[in-house]
Formats: C-alpha cells, sequence, structure tokens
C-alpha cells in the first residue's frame, strides 16, 4: 500500500481542519481527492508531504511512518503545491539542475534534467527564466521538479491551474502515463479532470470522508436512480409515499416530477399509475454527474 492515512485529525487552535480521517491508495493507483474549499485537502497533502504534523493519527508512505521517516519519504515524494513556488528569477534548466541537485542525483543530474523538459515539454522554454513564462509552463515546471528525482508517489494540488485547452489535455496524458508506473494523488475542482484522469475518488467534506469510489462507478455512491416523469394530470403526494425506495420528489410545471431513488422503481411507478387511474406519458432515466453527486455530499 503507497499510503495509508489511519483516524487523521488536525487543529489550527480550535479550530478543526481534519477529523479523524481514513482511507488508503494503493501502488500505482491515480486517485482524486476532491472537497469544496476549506475542507482539508491541501492539510491532508501537506501532512502526507512531511510539510505539517497531524495533530493525532498515523500516515504511512510506502510502509514508513511520515512522523518517525519524513526525510526519508521526502525522498520518495513528488510534491506540486497548490500555490506552485518558484524561483522567478532562475532559468527553467538552471532551476532545474538546482532542484536534481538537492536530491544528490549525481551523475544521473543532467540525464534527469533533459528527460524531465522533454516529458514536460519545456525544450522551447528550457533558455527562459522562470518569471518569464505563462502560467501554464509554470505549471509544467513545477511538474518537472516534482518528477525529477523519480519519486514512487506524487502528489498534485491543482496541477492544471492556468492552463490553455491544449495544455490540459497534455498534462491529463502525461498524469495518466505516470499513474501507470507511479501513485498519483491528485486534488482539483475540475470534475472533467477527475473523469478523464483518476481511477479512484476520494471526497472529503469538512475535514471526514463522505464517498469513496471507484470513478466508473461513482453515480452509486447515494441515489443510484434519477427519473423524469411526465402524467397528463397532477400526481398526489400519497403515490410517490406509497412506492419503496423513492427518497426525494420534486413537482415540476406541466405535471412533471424529478424523482431520486435508491432502488429501480420504474416497474413500480408504472403498475402505481395503471392501478389509480393516470396516464403515464414520459418516464426517463437521468444520470447523475459527478458534479451533482459532489454537490449533494458536501452541501451544507
Amino acid at each position: 500500500m503507497s499510503i495509508q492515512v489511519k483516524e487523521v485529525s488536525k487543529f489550527y487552535g480550535k479550530q478543526k481542519a481534519l477529523d479523524s480521517l481514513s482511507f488508503e491508495i494503493s501502488d500505482a493507483e491515480v486517485v482524486g481527492f476532491l472537497g469544496p474549499n476549506g475542507a482539508g485537502k491541501s492539510t491532508m497533502m501537506k501532512i502526507i508531504t512531511g510539510f505539517l504534523p497531524q495533530s493525532s493519527g498515523d500516515v504511512f508512505v510506502n510502509g514508513l511512518n511520515v512522523m518517525e521517516h519524513s526525510l526519508e519519504i521526502r525522498k520518495q515524494i513528488g510534491y506540486l503545491p497548490e500555490h506552485n513556488p518558484l524561483y522567478l528569477d532562475l532559468y527553467v534548466k538552471e532551476y532545474l539542475e538546482y532542484v536534481a541537485g538537492i536530491y544528490k542525483l549525481g551523475k544521473k543530474k543532467k540525464q534527469r534534467v533533459n528527460e524531465m523538459i522533454e516529458l514536460t515539454g519545456l525544450g522551447l522554454e528550457q533558455k527562459k527564466k522562470i518569471g518569464a513564462l505563462s502560467k501554464g509552463y509554470r505549471q509544467r515546471v513545477g511538474l518537472a521538479q516534482a518528477l525529477i528525482h523519480d519519486p514512487k508517489v506524487l502528489i498534485l494540488d491543482e496541477p492544471t491551474t492556468g492552463l490553455d485547452p491544449n495544455q490540459l489535455i497534455e498534462v491529463r496524458q502525461l498524469i495518466q502515463d505516470i499513474g501507470k508506473e507511479k501513485t498519483v494523488m491528485l486534488s482539483t475542482h475540475i470534475m472533467q479532470e477527475v473523469e478523464a484522469i483518476c481511477e479512484r475518488v476520494l471526497i472529503i467534506n469538512k475535514g471526514r470522508l463522505v464517498a469513496d469510489q471507484a470513478s466508473n462507478n461513482i453515480h452509486s455512491i447515494k441515489e443510484s436512480h434519477m427519473l423524469d416523469l411526465q402524467f397528463t394530470s397532477a400526481v398526489p403526494q400519497a403515490f410517490f409515499q406509497s412506492i419503496t425506495g423513492i427518497t426525494h420528489v420534486e413537482a415540476l410545471a406541466n405535471h412533471r416530477y424529478q424523482v431520486s431513488a435508491k432502488t429501480d422503481v420504474r416497474e413500480q411507478i408504472f403498475q402505481m399509475a395503471v392501478s389509480n387511474n393516470l396516464v403515464l406519458i414520459e418516464m426517463k432515466s437521468q444520470e447523475r454527474s459527478l458534479e451533482t453527486l459532489f454537490q449533494e455530499l458536501t452541501r451544507q
């Protein structure tokens, strides 16, 4: 197991940022780490990478306790923070050589710098000062420094911020390729990015885990069925209350209703409509989007 988080809590004074948070991430798994602003995502990532101590609980990276083996773990983790700190007065290649020196890559230093420049598409920018780069290219420099020491685990906090659509596609593909060999934990607010890149989704709210699901089965987190119905006349509330499994009904205009249910209730609705002499003229399944589920799970 690459990352193990066990009952981790974090307090800033009296404010609780993380509340007994637990999860595990396997080797070579790309996991989306989602939550609203202030949910504790960046705090958790900083704890995993050894930048912040937790108030209680345990965190293990590749079997090592973060509190006891902080320096050793940092050698095994590549980290791109949300606000990507860079030395703006250094040239791109100069900066990557500097980072490679920190990691004591020795004879591999030149080779790794060149490999990262090619991998992240910085070839034409390598002789420019970082301060002269667009935000998108600065993100590429951040990715290059996170990967230069060939870490086993990659922690990315909002890695595609500021990228244009073409750069988004390239960086997403890069992260997917990296995820074939490395564990990637990715924080983002872009739901399409999660669906495109991640194999699994962790959603936290107010410092607690509210969902842990494979991304291709994300729609089963809560009610798995949504239906759009239309009748020729108004339907009494008792009609829906009599059907087991329905959790919410919203009445719309023109005798239309939106129904949420934990099970497939289409057959029951049809039979009840016949029994009550109600004419059902439309019944359409509606799949939840990840964005809708996120809103439901993190709603105040």
